[in-house]
């Protein structure tokens, strides 16, 4: 069952799993909640910046992705694998964010603390080691990691409600009015704190976050 905290503000996490700057977001947020544990609820919305038209082969996009590596490695400290480089490099992967974001929602109703995690393994796998997003046998191994029976967690995501869900999701990210990924936003009642757009380093974020949390309670 999904655990919700309603009583803490919640930071949300609006990110996508085929953005490389939210690849080197999460490592962030996921010291941002163990460091703020008990004060603020992590929550991942996913945006599906990669669907409908935008949808399509991988090498299309190489040639601007690979410039952008090197500065998202050297920024944000993570690495991007010779298995995704190959993918690039070949050209014909289709990059569609749909099936990554209904993993990542599908799993948000069975461990809803630990989704932030759960984000950023789908990423890792993707770009350190190239796997197929799109085959959703590939989720398997990253569910049974959180201690889920790895074909019934398939099965989730074939699921008339889980893919609803996900464009909902979609829907929801676009309300919110999103101009780009990642974007942390600060929940507390009716209030919203924008605290980021793009990528913030750990002390930047959490020492915004006091801040936002400091306006809040005053």
């Amino acid at each position: 069952m999904e655990q919700q905290h309603h009583d803490l503000p919640e930071l949300l996490y609006i990110s996508d799993p085929l953005c490389a700057w939210c690849y080197g977001m999460s490592p962030v947020v996921q010291q941002v909640q163990q460091a703020f544990a008990g004060r603020v609820e992590v929550s991942v919305l996913c945006g599906g910046m990669v669907t409908g038209e935008h949808v399509g082969p991988i090498g299309e996009d190489w040639p601007y992705l690979a410039g952008a590596l090197e500065q998202v490695e050297k920024v944000a400290g993570v690495q991007f694998g010779a298995g995704f480089r190959a993918r690039g490099e070949e050209g014909s992967y289709v990059q569609n964010s749909e099936p990554p974001c209904r993993a990542i929602h599908a799993f948000r109703q069975l461990r809803q603390d630990q989704t932030a995690q759960f984000a950023h393994a789908v990423q890792q796998a993707y770009f350190q080691d190239g796997a197929d997003l799109n085959d959703l046998t590939t989720y398997e191994p990253l569910a049974a990691a959180y201690g889920l029976e790895p074909a019934e967690f398939r099965q989730q995501l074939t699921r008339p409600e889980i893919i609803r869900g996900t464009q909902l999701e979609f829907a929801a990210v676009g309300k919110i009015g999103v101009q780009g990924f990642p974007t942390l936003i600060l929940r507390v009642g009716s209030q919203g704190y924008v605290l980021a757009r793009g990528f913030q380093p750990f002390d930047a974020l959490s020492r915004d976050l006091e801040e936002a949390l400091r306006q809040a309670e005053g």
